[in-house]
């Protein structure tokens, strides 16, 4: 029989686990080539989704990681270790260890990007490529496939300071900025100050004014009725921007810039800079905002 690249044989490569045989199939043996183990149940959907996938992307891998399935009814034992409360749950083992894994069906090209890391691909050449999708996802408000986007990349570069604030954003776009905090304190010391990380934090300041500034609709009527009450309009852009609405808050700030620019010592354009920090250097937010701000200034 013709081996594959680490010696392994193709029917080697996935096989039926048990909890009598898990030190030998995955302990001992994850300490020649990684080992992923799938805890899975006949009666489970999502397992039935996960398992094509996860065998194919094992046997693409050409032998470099094992694959062993064990079926929770008839094996509980490992699973109740492990702490397994649901199903599928997938762990990678390597030199005797669990050293990482993953809880639910994944799309199929995360699960390639997992077993072909597991590997020991090469795999930065992936990373940009997911930022930019994870990044448009958020743009157009597709949260899960962003937070999928950027938990992928975690998994390839677990320092990555934009998907880092990707997920810190997500978070906080879903009115929970003390995870969003938690978040960020994942991020290397050395880049707490990067421009990514920056916005997000910048961003969770103005939230920090939500319970404070009043009832948005409220406030718009008072702009509305009195389009010249600075006072009102600059109150309503601190309640847009503390709420994530970042462009109307723009807009106000910006109207009050072009009305009276002097007024309250410039609060108005100092509370805007605040909102391009947060949305972002690269956010149309921030780049049309400028734009606006200059053409007011100098003409």
């Amino acid at each position: 029989m013709t081996l594959l690249d680490g010696g392994a044989a193709p029917t080697d490569l996935v096989k039926e686990g048990s909890d009598q045989g898990f030190m030998a199939d995955v302990v001992e043996a994850s300490r020649e080539q990684p080992v992923i183990v799938d805890f899975w149940a006949p009666w489970c959907g999502p397992c039935r989704q996960l398992g094509p996938p996860l065998e194919k992307a094992v046997r693409d891998a050409g032998g470099k990681v094992k694959l062993v399935k064990i079926n929770i009814d008839e094996h509980p034992g490992v699973a109740g270790q492990l702490g397994v409360r649901s199903i599928p749950a997938v762990y990678a083992f390597d030199q005797g260890r669990p050293i990482d894994g993953f809880m639910g069906a994944l799309p199929e090209s995360q699960i390639k990007l997992f077993v072909d890391r597991l590997g020991g691909a090469d795999m930065t050449a992936e990373i940009e490529p997911l930022l930019a999708q994870a990044a448009e996802s958020l743009k157009l408000g597709d949260i899960g496939g962003a937070a999928q986007g950027y938990a992928a990349v975690l998994q390839l570069d677990p320092e990555n300071v934009k998907a880092i604030a990707g997920m810190a954003r997500i978070a906080l776009n879903a009115g929970d900025p003390e995870q969003a905090r938690e978040i960020l304190e994942h991020a290397p010391p050395e880049k707490a100050n990067d421009p990514d990380i920056a916005s997000v934090r910048a961003a969770l300041e103005l939230s920090a004014n939500a319970e404070a500034v009043g009832d948005n609709d409220e406030l718009g009527a008072a702009v509305a009725a009195n389009p010249n009450d600075w006072q009102a309009r600059f109150d309503y852009a601190e309640a847009l921007s503390a709420r994530g609405d970042l462009e109307k808050a723009s807009e106000q700030l910006l109207a009050i810039i072009e009305g009276n620019r002097e007024w309250n010592e410039g609060a108005a354009r100092a509370q805007l800079l605040k909102v391009f920090e947060a949305a972002g250097p690269m956010s149309e937010v921030t780049k049309q905002g400028r734009r606006k701000l200059s053409a007011i200034l100098f003409s």
